[in-house]
């Protein structure tokens, strides 16, 4: 069983969708589950508590988790002196510690089978150093550490850890930016395009892959930097 974080909709939920289309189970997990017709729970990854609920739960079922694909993230773009604490609290809470804890509570079930895959996301826009994204790439630029560090913690177990970071692709974190805007990011890629949603699922599947087992601790620019 793979679980995905983030699975209702957007890259999430495509995801999901490729991976059941490729045989595999799965296991989403979002805040609104109900539109899903695949085994899923709902859940706000920012919560601890939430998150290790559901980790028991598949532990008492004896479920046999082989990867986990952390997701679930959002986004604010405005500059950090007028980004709400608010909203810095949100952003930092479910990109940066809803990785940690999914980490926390559902590495331990891979590592009784002494083997999974971990794969998380993270944005081009913290190489790039975007400007009006400072909270936005804090939260993603600690999940890439995060990543890196914890991937030498569970080498172990045969365990990878790597990190996907992909440009501006076409989900609802898009939603208010311009044209013009996501067409300034692509140009500062080596490859000066938009990619798709299906590209970045080529990606996971070829991550995910027994053949890749020995990456670990990569952070993978899409498109380039």
């Amino acid at each position: 069983m793979i679980i995905v974080t983030g699975a209702s909709k957007g890259l999430g939920y495509a995801i999901c969708r490729r991976l059941l289309e490729k045989g595999h189970n799965v296991f989403g997990i979002a805040r609104n589950v109900s539109t899903l017709n695949f085994p899923a729970a709902q859940c706000d990854v920012a919560d601890y508590e939430q998150i290790g609920h559901i980790a028991k739960k598949l532990k008492k079922e004896s479920a046999e988790i082989s990867g986990l694909i952390n997701v679930a993230g959002i986004a604010s773009m405005n500059l950090a002196l007028t980004t709400p604490k608010e909203v810095v609290r949100r952003i930092i809470e479910t990109n940066l510690l809803g990785t940690i804890y999914s980490c926390q509570h559902f590495a331990p079930l891979m590592i009784r089978r002494k083997t999974g895959k971990i794969v998380n996301f993270s944005t081009i826009a913290v190489p790039l150093a975007l400007k009006g994204e400072s909270i936005y790439v804090a939260s993603k630029a600690g999940v890439e550490a995060f990543s890196r560090v914890f991937a030498r913690e569970m080498a172990g177990f045969n365990i990878t850890v790597n990190c996907i970071s992909p440009g501006p692709i076409d989900t609802d974190l898009l939603k208010n930016i311009t044209h013009s805007q996501i067409q300034e990011i692509v140009s500062q890629q080596i490859i000066d395009k938009q990619f798709t949603i299906d590209e970045i699922c080529d990606l996971v599947e070829i991550i995910l892959d027994d053949r890749t087992s020995s990456l670990s601790g990569q952070i993978f620019h899409v498109g380039g930097v």
